[in-house]
């Protein structure tokens, strides 16, 4: 395995490692680690790459995009089987969810990049004509996790290129398949060398040299809040933009009113989505009192129906963790639930055989500010507590320090109303949770972070706005001039 540097394949100098497929814990292949001369090689291609991609026309840009677009549909089977084996996805999920939702990125950003629009032209002083100029960053220093490998090297790369932008992404060590490939098939398009570059290391050999690369002049990083606010410290002390997608805890609130039966079926979906390893999983579920036993009983009679197995075959509902640590993590806060009072409703265990696999499961009993309700947990988890009235429900949907997502679900739109304003959270979805849009922004409030993927609300994260003015008038002493100086008679 190697890097992808100025459109060529690079070997790293950082060691190596081996890549695992968490559904059978057997070596894939072995990964070529990046070191600080490799990050300096693609910063360096980034920056000489800059000057000609951020002064092609916005048609210059989507024409290779659009071609981009075109390379991947004709290539997603083949990314479809590598996400699977580098991420322990089930394949359905790949093909059906993934591959797709990350080719329609790349189509959206193609027409996007023609729509990089300012304040119009216009005189707002009476001497003077302004205008507003939209323009490209520089280099981008990118970071992104393992739990949605392509998705995120999409959300990551998409609207800094489109917006003039080049970049160097680092993609997690466990799953860089995927973003190779991704940068590879754009380099097949017509997408210039230099513009997209792949390092496949650790955060310590090649993630922190690339946040504090001097010629690095803005970062963007998806993963946990722990680890967001430290890229943000580092960042700081150089002055760079950032722009963060932090850690979820999406409540999923159910009032008495709603369809009983949906709501079952969209917490199932949502809790299990990615077994679970998904910042907007729905994680904790509050229902109103007089429905709390019939959902309780509801979604642990359909979680024991969820389909473990092979991650190749297309019958598989739910895969693997992406690791034994992932693994070890979710069991440990379970058993530490249980071990405190609260009680598995169905699942609580290790699968066993070969894998990272664990059994869907479901938490009653655990109090508000317990452990499993309060911190990511990032696997196939939820935790439902029962609420009263209104007003107690929306304020345990706020009562963590995340914001990234939630959902209501009523059948009464002034209910609905109400949560969508007073949820805090980026998303706030109603009688569904989970689906998401090219076209609608993605991001969160509080510890979730800050700033937009997706949608041309990105474009805000990576470009920088500029004002521009011209004197309309040909007259030398401006009458502002006698605010500073005035002239002898």
């Amino acid at each position: 395995m190697y890097q992808f540097i100025n459109g060529k394949r690079v070997t790293g100098t950082a060691g190596t490692m081996p890549l695992i497929d968490p559904s059978t814990e057997e070596t894939i292949d072995e990964i070529d680690l990046a070191g600080p001369a490799e990050v300096d090689a693609a910063v360096d291609a980034a920056a000489n790459a800059f000057q000609e991609w951020s002064r092609a026309t916005p048609a210059e840009r989507s024409d290779a995009m659009t071609a981009w677009a075109a390379l991947l549909r004709d290539r997603a089977e083949e990314l479809a089987l590598d996400e699977t084996r580098q991420a322990g996805k089930p394949i359905r999920l790949s093909r059906e969810f993934d591959v797709p939702g990350s080719i329609d990125n790349v189509a959206f950003f193609a027409g996007a990049a023609r729509q990089l629009t300012g304040l119009a032209t216009g005189e707002y002083s009476p001497d003077h004509t302004s205008s507003i100029r939209r323009e490209a960053i520089g280099v981008v220093g990118s970071i992104a996790p393992w739990n949605y490998p392509l998705q995120m090297a999409a959300w990551k790369i998409l609207p800094a290129i489109a917006a003039g932008n080049t970049i160097v992404l680092k993609p997690s060590e466990l799953t860089p398949l995927t973003s190779l490939l991704f940068a590879e098939t754009a380099t097949a398009a017509g997408i210039p060398d230099g513009v997209i570059n792949i390092l496949t290391g650790t955060g310590l050999e090649a993630g922190t040299p690339l946040i504090s690369h001097p010629s690095v002049s803005m970062v963007s990083f998806t993963g946990s809040t722990a680890v967001g606010t430290q890229i943000a410290s580092l960042a700081a002390g150089m002055a760079k933009r950032t722009h963060l997608e932090l850690g979820g805890k999406a409540p999923f609130v159910v009032f008495d009113d709603a369809d009983l039966e949906a709501a079952i079926h969209g917490a199932v979906a949502a809790s299990l989505i990615n077994t679970g390893q998904d910042c907007t999983a729905a994680t904790r579920a509050y229902i109103q009192r007089p429905l709390f036993d019939r959902f309780v009983s509801g979604v642990a009679e359909l979680m024991r129906q969820v389909r473990l197995g092979p991650t190749s075959d297309p019958a598989t509902d739910q895969g693997p963790l992406v690791s034994a640590r992932q693994r070890d993590h979710v069991a440990g806060m379970v058993d530490r639930a249980v071990a405190s009072g609260a009680t598995a409703q169905c699942g609580g265990r290790l699968v066993d055989g070969p894998g990272f696999y664990y059994e869907p499961t479901l938490i009653t009993g655990a109090p508000q500010d317990s452990e499993i309700v309060q911190r990511e947990v990032f696997g196939p988890v939820l935790a439902a507590l029962p609420f009263d009235s209104d007003n107690e429900g929306i304020t345990l949907a706020n009562d963590t320090p995340y914001g990234l997502a939630a959902s209501a679900w009523t059948r009464d739109v002034y209910r609905a109303g109400r949560a969508t304003r007073d949820i805090r959270a980026g998303a706030v979805w109603v009688n569904d949770h989970i689906p998401i849009l090219s076209e609608m922004p993605h991001g969160g409030y509080k510890h979730s972070g800050y700033g937009k993927d997706m949608s041309h609300y990105s474009f805000e994260e990576y470009t920088i706005v500029k004002h521009v003015m011209h004197d309309i008038t040909a007259v030398a002493q401006k009458p502002w001039h006698r605010s500073v100086f005035t002239l002898a008679d």
